[in-house]
């Protein structure tokens, strides 16, 4: 498998000109820990992943993944037929057969 969190936090790192120096210091790591983590020898845990993210600004998924579709930008995206909202007659058409019982209660109740 593809180590693309190394990779990712090269590039992410780069394109905010920090030094590993620089990103160790606010994590509270080594120097040291940051190369291991670029090199694929080592990753980090999930409580510095999100602080990763966090502190360089971008999604876990795109750091972890290489996934660059933030948050902001699933907003955008075209809701799925499961998500749409239903008119009064969509519902009928996908639930005719609640008809029955309904206008059975009714004519008995007359």
């Amino acid at each position: 498998m593809e180590n693309v969190f190394s990779q990712q936090l090269v590039k992410i790192r780069r394109r905010q000109n920090m030094s590993q120096e620089q990103l160790a210091s606010q994590l509270f790591v080594s120097r040291q820990s940051i190369s291991k983590w670029e090199q694929g020898e080592t990753s980090p845990d999930i409580g510095t992943l999100v602080k990763l993210a966090n502190l360089l600004q971008v999604d876990l998924n795109e750091l972890v993944s290489g996934d660059a579709m933030g948050a902001s930008d699933r907003h955008h995206e075209e809701p799925q037929q499961s998500q749409m909202a239903m008119n009064f007659w969509e519902f009928l058409s996908n639930n005719w057969w609640t008809v029955i019982p309904i206008l059975g209660i009714v004519w008995l109740m007359r």
